[in-house]
């Protein structure tokens, strides 16, 4: 999605507060207290222009923003969403601290919690934080002589933490640093500690020589580019996870052509006939590679949903979110798993794209000089 327009003038941030307001206060039971919060609100932005999210406000902003998210699949978890309130970090080493919170509450020693972490709103008297990283949890590309070693997502963040003094080892999964900035400071870099980052080496259940490819994916999914926004107000930083789908590791992460392509190493290794697409020599090599990453995550007890159990669990958010009287939005293209797409219901369901607020937008900013 586009970064969404900012709430800047008083009237439509006022509007956008009041419906969230609603809806919010209605759900939650307490239709009593509208509106006295909405006169309180619009009190407030008259006098500042802005207004304050009280914790409630926050925290069920925050799992209506996922419950709204078109593109996740992930939905029928979005009340247990765990709410982190850090408005009070305001240094990056306040924030750094606060996200080595975060990865370890998440991480639960492979017991993937669904968390978020909400940083300072972006309102005129307080500096914005902005986490740089994709994810918090990354690893780096290389740009080399001989080609990209490790992650070619990343080789423009990499290139950038190389500039500011950051070295890695040169393998193809050294962890980035996070990369925070607060306000028009200049952006610092934290290194995450080796122990709260779980990894799991990927093996497969039938084929010895996997070991040999030496791959490995971290345990949870922390994705730190989008902004949070909740009635009319920007959350720039808010930094969420979920768990893992496998195929987001086996059919995307380690097997893009963009990205790790390990797909044409790994159909050589299965005797398979690569120089020809009929031989399906991709199918079976993506289905080798997924298996080896369901079957890694279980093996080390990490949590990971495989994409056949992720639509059956969107099928039972989708009759839940009709039983509760609300009807359900979503972008058809990336609900569909990239593997046996024609065997799950969404395949044969339509959807409709309208983009609801609380949500989360992709910023729509560059990497720092």
């Amino acid at each position: 999605m586009n970064a969404p327009q900012p709430k800047t003038g008083r009237q439509e941030r006022y509007e956008a507060a009041a419906e969230f307001i609603r809806r919010c206060y209605s759900e939650c039971d307490r239709d009593a207290a509208i509106d006295d919060r909405i006169t309180d609100i619009w009190h407030a932005i008259g006098q500042t222009g802005s207004y304050t999210h009280t914790s409630m406000e926050l925290a069920y902003g925050a799992k209506m923003a996922w419950r709204n998210s078109n593109r996740c699949i992930g939905r029928h978890f979005w009340d247990r969403l765990r709410v982190r309130d850090c408005r009070d970090a305001t240094s990056p080493t306040a924030v750094y601290e606060a996200l080595v919170e975060h990865i370890t509450a998440a991480t639960n020693e492979g017991h993937i919690r669904p968390t978020i972490s909400v940083f300072p709103a972006a309102v005129q008297e307080t500096p914005q934080v902005r986490i740089w990283n994709k994810q918090l949890i990354r690893y780096a590309g290389y740009d080399t002589a001989t080609g990209i070693v490790g992650d070619p997502d990343t080789v423009a963040l990499t290139r950038y933490c190389q500039s500011r003094g950051w070295e890695g080892e040169g393998t193809p999964f050294d962890v980035l640093p996070v990369v925070i900035q607060v306000g028009d400071q200049e952006p610092e870099l934290f290194e995450l500690p080796e122990e709260i980052v779980v990894e799991v080496p990927l093996s497969h259940p039938d084929h010895e020589w996997f070991d040999e490819l030496e791959l490995q994916w971290y345990a949870v999914p922390i994705v730190s580019d989008m902004v949070l926004e909740i009635g009319g107000l920007r959350y720039p930083a808010a930094p969420f996870n979920g768990w893992y789908m496998g195929t987001e590791i086996g059919s995307r992460d380690l097997g893009d052509r963009d990205r790790y392509d390990k797909l044409p190493e790994i159909g050589d290794r299965l005797g398979f006939d690569t120089t020809t697409d009929r031989s399906l020599w991709k199918d079976r090599a993506l289905t080798a590679l997924n298996r080896a990453v369901l079957h890694s995550f279980d093996r080390h007890s990490v949590r990971i949903v495989d994409h056949h159990t992720a639509a059956e669990q969107f099928k039972r958010f989708e009759h839940e979110e009709h039983a509760a009287g609300r009807s359900v939005t979503g972008d058809r293209s990336w609900l569909l798993p990239p593997n046996a797409s024609s065997t799950t219901h969404v395949f044969h369901n339509e959807y409709d794209d309208t983009v609801r607020t609380p949500n989360f937008f992709y910023r729509d900013e560059s990497l720092p000089n």
